[in-house]
């Protein structure tokens, strides 16, 4: 159980470094118009102050709270973590992280972003220790409805990119693609993260019970 313990929040964090990471890089591909949360997070900042990652942070408590209460159940642990660090993870990389110089470097840039958040998502959820605040409420519309998690995930993209054009983010062609793109990549991410979690644990349970198996 220990181990299992181990290997679950490792996935966990990797999965949000891996996931603020893309986020970040997306944002560096700001040009093409950044992705439809941050979009309403940058259109909060633009609006109110602090920093993205703050408006992450502070977006991803009410909706959490929300979510929480459609459950009527008390959140785990790590959609707590997932809330905190993902924010700071962001400011923090896009600290580090240089603009690209080009708009093909920024194009490059921002794609790769797109298929490094999508297999985050699948990687942090995997592990079940708690889906950070928008990925909760997207596995509950999906339990309530039925609905495949690609077109849940849409959809939610949809709508907050409405509000964050709204609030005066930036939105491009890149909005739109990671609108309509970024669930079908954690369709696909999500399985298969799953199935490097099972393929983990098994061989350490295996290990564990046979010291001499390679």
């Amino acid at each position: 159980m220990k181990r299992e313990f181990v290997i679950r929040w490792a996935f966990f964090f990797v999965g949000l470094l891996v996931l603020a990471f893309g986020i970040t890089l997306t944002i560096k591909g700001k040009d093409l118009g950044i992705g439809p949360w941050d979009v309403f997070h940058y259109g909060l900042f633009k609006q109110l102050g602090l920093t993205i990652g703050t408006w992450s942070i502070i977006a991803g408590f009410v909706i959490l709270l929300i979510t929480g209460i459609g459950t009527r159940s008390f959140p785990k642990i790590g959609a707590f973590l997932n809330m905190l660090l993902i924010g700071i993870f962001i400011d923090l990389f896009n600290f580090l992280i240089p603009d690209p110089e080009s708009f093909a470097a920024q194009a490059i840039v921002f794609a790769i972003g797109i298929l490094v958040i999508g297999y985050g998502i699948g990687l942090y959820v995997s592990a079940d220790l708690g889906a950070g605040p928008r990925d909760s409420l997207m596995l509950l519309v999906t339990e309530k409805t039925g609905w495949k998690v690609q077109w849940v995930r849409n959809g939610m993209e949809l709508i907050v990119f409405f509000f964050g054009w709204l609030l005066g983010g930036p939105v491009g062609i890149g909005t739109v693609v990671i609108a309509l793109g970024l669930g079908s990549i954690v369709g696909i991410s999500l399985p298969q993260s799953k199935k490097l979690l099972h393929y983990v644990l098994t061989r350490q349970l295996t290990k564990r019970d046979n010291p001499l198996a390679s």
